[in-house]
């Protein structure tokens, strides 16, 4: 019994700070495009990798 009068504050504290992270993403927008990132994978565009040209390491006196 005498762990309940330090479980039950402890509870109440990390239930407040989880409401109050909630509330918190709420407000700051976290929530509001959810389906943006699935859909920009669907909408894939096929552009042509460009070939960057070698560059010189002169620590290893060569070229990667």
């Amino acid at each position: 019994m005498n762990s309940l009068v330090f479980l039950v504050p402890i509870a109440l504290v990390l239930g407040a700070v989880a409401l109050a992270s909630f509330f918190w993403s709420m407000k700051s927008g976290q929530y509001e495009d959810l389906d943006g990132a699935g859909e920009r994978v669907l909408s894939d565009e096929d552009r042509p990798i460009v070939d960057r040209p070698a560059r010189h390491d002169p620590v290893r006196g060569g070229q990667e």
